[in-house]
């Protein structure tokens, strides 16, 4: 099975190649750390994440470098910083903390790279010198612009003229342009505003020219895959294009341009500035980060998703029904003793609804398809243990896990997760009371026994009985 992507420079999918094989590059634009990120700002997160699996998985772990960077240079960090008068970078990495935590609770892998702004002035300033000495950017009344006439392709990536490029977007206007669609490289800093040295006087970057300078300094230009949201086509990728190839990169700076899709809150995309928000940060207060993963990855990555309570609800419910599945087989398998157990066959079904997941995953990345196949493999799981098929529950497990796993999910016990909507004291009350009911039975008090279970039973709590002493979970709602 080769991976295939769709490709937005050429706007078609198309089989992956990397240029080696041994050193797989991925970049995706991270987030600007002035405040907890909003669920929609982590919709490239999970995308993306699932693409390093399935890149790790195809090409193996060590061979693929990815790189996810950190905007902590910019206006709204440097409104907050001053509101608290405080550096900015006590403000970035406060944000930043709560942005990684909140990204591995959704399942999210670490980066290879998290570069920082901040801990790129020197590559940024060598660039803008390259570009300059290209004949491709020039200085105005204390700012660098790119010329956006040095670049002939300027717009091939968005597809469309430049004239209506500028229309649609919020483009600066200055008179010291020399064409409208020209953009800041570097530009002074404002008094009391953090400033850094450079050839072109004290000042700070543009918004576009730090991504380039990351990504040459993380993983080297040109690079095989470039990532982000739709929103960033034009004009951020579109300008990384330009400004990457006129400095001397020759013609390629990625080889496939990936872009996720909006995630909408009613009529509208998410956004801060609208004010129709839902942060991960509060979120992940209520729900499994796992059902916000699974929500996340509910629709094709490149289609448009609607943010409901609907679609948490359904995505947890879905969690259930393969936890569920993964519980039983594990209390069946607990009550089989080792020597009776047996290996081999062909469990035809199960590797079929593997490769599956598989397939559907390395085809752009198509997680409702893989979701369907997940659930085909959970079914010839559970058939196998009402069959008590050993063998075949021994294998159709390992390759649910497997899969499940490659998509960042079906990673918790599933005992612990059915146990995961009961706080501590109520933990606490159910094992007394299973405690209680164990000397009840012990001392055939079966009229005891029988109160503790309809008490637990009150509090929606199921009891099970096996080898190994009694266990519990949350019941399933209907």
């Amino acid at each position: 099975m080769t991976l295939s992507l769709y490709d937005t420079m050429t706007r078609k999918k198309r089989a992956f190649t990397p240029r080696d094989e041994h050193r797989v590059t991925l970049y995706v634009c991270g987030p600007t750390v002035y405040n907890y990120a909003h669920i929609g700002n982590f919709r490239p997160v999970v995308v993306f994440d699932l693409l390093f699996r399935v890149l790790r998985d195809l090409y193996g772990e060590d061979a693929v470098l990815y790189a996810a960077n950190v905007t902590d240079v910019d206006d709204k960090i440097n409104a907050k910083a001053a509101s608290e008068g405080v550096p900015i970078g006590v403000i970035s990495d406060r944000y930043l903390a709560a942005y990684n935590a909140d990204a591995a609770a959704l399942g999210a892998l670490k980066p290879t790279f998290q570069p920082r702004v901040t801990e790129t002035m020197e590559a940024i300033t060598v660039f803008i010198a390259d570009l300059v000495a290209q004949k491709a950017a020039y200085a105005a009344e204390g700012h660098v612009l790119f010329d956006t006439q040095a670049f002939p392709d300027y717009g091939k990536l968005s597809g469309r003229p430049i004239d209506e490029m500028i229309a649609g977007a919020r483009v600066d206007v200055a008179p010291y342009k020399r064409h409208p669609a020209d953009f800041v490289l570097w530009k002074p800093s404002k008094p009391g505003e953090p400033s850094w040295d450079s050839a072109f006087g004290p000042g700070r970057p543009g918004w576009h020219i730090e991504c380039t300078a990351m990504i040459e300094q993380a993983l080297g230009l040109p690079i095989d895959i470039h990532g982000g949201g739709i929103d960033l086509v034009f004009p951020h990728h579109e300008n990384e294009l330009a400004q990457g190839v006129c400095a001397g990169h020759g013609t390629e700076y990625a080889d496939v341009w990936m872009h996720n899709g909006f995630l909408n809150m009613g009529d509208e995309k998410m956004s801060k500035s609208v004010g129709n928000v839902a942060l991960a940060h509060d979120l992940l207060k209520t729900w499994p980060g796992e059902a916000l993963r699974w929500a996340l990855l509910a629709g094709h990555y490149r289609q448009p998703l609607e943010w409901t309570g609907d679609l948490i609800e359904q995505s947890k419910s879905a969690l259930d029904r393969l936890y569920r599945v993964l519980d039983d087989s594990a209390r069946f398998l607990e009550g089989v003793p080792t020597a009776a157990r047996a290996s081999g066959g062909e469990h035809r079904g199960a590797v079929e609804a593997h490769d599956a997941v598989l397939s559907a995953l390395r085809d752009d990345l198509n997680t409702p398809l893989a979701f369907a196949a997940l659930f085909q493999l959970a079914d010839y799981v559970r058939t196998s243990t009402t069959g008590k098929d050993v063998a075949g529950v021994e294998r159709g497990r390992s390759l649910l896990l497997e899969a499940g796993q490659l998509m960042g999910l079906l990673v918790a016990d599933p005992r612990a997760w059915f146990q995961g909507g009961a706080d501590d004291d109520m933990k606490a009350r159910v094992e007394a009371l299973i405690a209680a009911r164990g000397e009840a039975r012990a001392a055939k008090d079966w009229p005891a026994a029988d109160r503790i279970r309809d008490e637990l039973s009150a509090l929606k709590v199921e009891v099970m009985d096996g080898p190994t002493g009694a266990t519990w979970r949350i019941k399933e709602q209907a």
